[in-house]
């Protein structure tokens, strides 16, 4: 029997979390849920979690606090759920490490294709795996980037958009393609996580290499550049 991909439901709703656990099941996920920031971090640390979808607004410590303290030791990919019209809360989730938001309320439907989204991210790997630009390496099966040795501890989603722009090597990547292949739905005029995401890889690019980055493209896209 193929092995199911295992869920961590962080919300201190206990209604939402049981009624998500119920639809998850025959979508082919298995699915566990936490209350508080802090049960969800001694249940990571056991490992075995294919994905954590965390709310932002938790007792005791928040999702933002959980969040940081995932990133410190994991690449575990995390879905943020977010209260409607908070962008603030958005925005910080993505430049903290999170790979997608959802914001509430929501329909299960549209959380099992964010879930699905992120998981063939890290899926879709080429045959050999490997690219490189100047001093920069992506190793697509490993989900690992570097620049002479230096890990550049990305996101599942940076890693996908990183691995979109290196494919084209210096030609412009459209927004439309980075949101679609990279972040897994298309485009809207008020997303501005496909901004927030690139802005964040851009920054880790130049802290290592200081000369290789993310150049936007007005009215078309973005694209690798190396002075």
């Amino acid at each position: 029997m193929e092995a199911r991909t295992r869920l961590l439901l962080v919300d201190d709703d206990a209604e939402l979390c049981a009624m998500l656990r119920e639809y998850l099941e025959p979508e082919g996920f298995s699915a566990e849920s936490a209350e508080s920031g802090q049960a969800a971090l001694e249940r990571l640390a056991r490992g075995g979690i294919d994905l954590v979808v965390l709310d932002v607004m938790l007792p005791g410590l928040s999702g933002f606090e959980v969040l940081r303290r995932l990133r410190a030791t994991s690449r575990v990919p995390v879905l943020m759920l977010t209260a409607r019209g908070e962008e603030i809360d958005r925005v910080v989730g993505l430049e903290m490490g999170a790979d997608d938001y959802l914001a509430k309320p929501f329909s299960p439907r549209e959380l099992v294709a964010r879930v699905r989204a992120i998981l063939r991210r890290m899926a879709d790997t080429p045959a050999d795996g490997v690219f490189t630009f100047g001093p920069l390496t992506l190793d697509a099966r490993a989900h690992r980037a570097f620049v002479e040795g230096q890990d550049l501890d990305l996101t599942s989603a940076e890693l996908r958009l990183l691995e979109l722009l290196m494919q084209a090597d210096t030609r412009t990547v459209s927004r439309e393609e980075l949101m679609l292949q990279g972040l897994g739905r298309r485009l809207l005029p008020t997303d501005r996580s496909l901004d927030t995401h690139v802005s964040n890889l851009r920054r880790k690019l130049t802290r290592l290499t200081g000369h290789i980055s993310i150049q936007g493209v007005r009215g078309a896209g973005y694209a690798l550049t190396q002075r």
